[in-house]
């Protein structure tokens, strides 16, 4: 099967599990041998990780109507790099793909408006919902897809709790993703009042932040929380943690919960569709009603008192990531729909 080469968009600026998750595939598409390159919009943090993944990549405006450099810009590193396939990450990216001689493939990670896509070849979502929602929206059945994200443990050590003020021997839970309202970072912090023990991580930048911290003090528990910012760090607050808490009230896939299964971290999450598509309660993890913060409280207590419930959900995690979202499986989906995506859509 030849190597097809591909050019991936992505018109964000910002930070989150899909810029993250972006970067983690078009690298290792890139490792895997197939010639891979990124058309980003400019982000410091995404281009050294992108240079040090040796995957060459150029900047873009990515702006609104009035932008009329970038995608006669991106027409132009297609033909340089002999593209086979634009693949285009969220809306922004989308709207930015010109036409060519390319295939023009669509990744959707959540339940965007299809009117971006419109002369699209192929459209691929990261859960199998997002796919059977695309149909229900008029979308050809023949050229939708599902290919999950990947998840894959690195190698990093725990980081030391002194270093984020926390004592040893306390129950730590671990919250990631963007500080914003769909997240559910309030419901953690409610939850925590009624784990008088635990202290809470949580990891990630957004623009509630300011509300998150003066509710943390108002509950009066800000003592026991460490809001620690955006991280590129996160496989050693995994491994640092006893509990990784996810009670988001909106996600389609839930990358935290995989990534937490990677690095053999034991989950509780609300029962939006991601994770309740993801977590088999009781099996692998815990699943709660959403914004039920005694519920929530609840679950979390009874992983905090048994070690043994930790280590079996753990174990399963593992299970789970290794049989339905390994980077080989993964990788191997995107090199077959690359090299011929008429086939892989009549596979689907």
């Amino acid at each position: 099967m030849s190597a097809s080469a591909s050019i991936h968009l992505l018109g964000s600026s910002g930070e989150g599990g899909a810029e993250v998750y972006f970067v983690e595939l078009v690298a290792a598409l890139h490792a895997a041998g197939l010639p891979t390159s990124a058309a980003i919009r400019a982000n410091a943090g995404r281009e050294h990780a992108l240079h040090s993944a040796r995957v060459p990549f150029q900047r873009f405006g990515f702006g609104g109507p009035l932008d009329f450099a970038t995608r006669p810009g991106v027409k132009r590193l297609a033909r340089q790099h002999a593209a086979d396939a634009l693949v285009a990450w969220m809306s922004r990216a989308a709207r930015h793909t010109p036409q060519g001689p390319w295939k023009r493939i669509g990744r959707l990670g959540g339940y965007y408006d299809l009117k971006y896509y419109r002369g699209f070849d192929l459209l691929v979502g990261n859960t199998q919902d997002i796919r059977d929602w695309m149909v229900g929206e008029g979308w050809p059945k023949e050229r939708a897809l599902y290919i999950p994200n990947f998840a894959e443990a690195d190698d990093a050590a725990p980081i030391s709790r002194a270093s984020l003020d926390t004592p040893e021997g306390v129950p730590l839970l671990l919250g990631m993703g963007r500080l914003h309202e769909s997240k559910g970072h309030d419901v953690s912090l409610k939850a925590l009042t009624q784990l008088p023990e635990a202290f809470l991580w949580i990891a990630g930048a957004g623009p509630i932040e300011a509300e998150l911290k003066a509710l943390a003090a108002e509950l009066d528990v800000a003592d026991r929380v460490r809001f620690l910012g955006w991280r590129s760090d996160a496989g050693a607050l995994y491994r640092a943690a006893d509990v990784c808490v996810f009670p988001s009230r909106y996600e389609p896939l839930g990358n935290t919960v995989i990534q937490a299964w990677a690095h053999g971290l034991p989950v509780v999450a609300a029962a939006s569709k991601g994770p309740a598509s993801l977590i088999h309660d009781g099996a692998d993890g815990r699943l709660t009603p959403i914004d039920d913060v005694d519920a929530f409280a609840a679950a979390v207590r009874e992983l905090i008192a048994s070690p043994a419930l930790r280590a079996t959900f753990a174990a399963a995690g593992r299970l789970r990531v290794e049989r339905d979202f390994s980077k080989a499986a993964v990788v191997d989906q995107w090199r077959r729909l690359l090299a011929d995506p008429e086939g892989a859509a009549c596979a689907a």
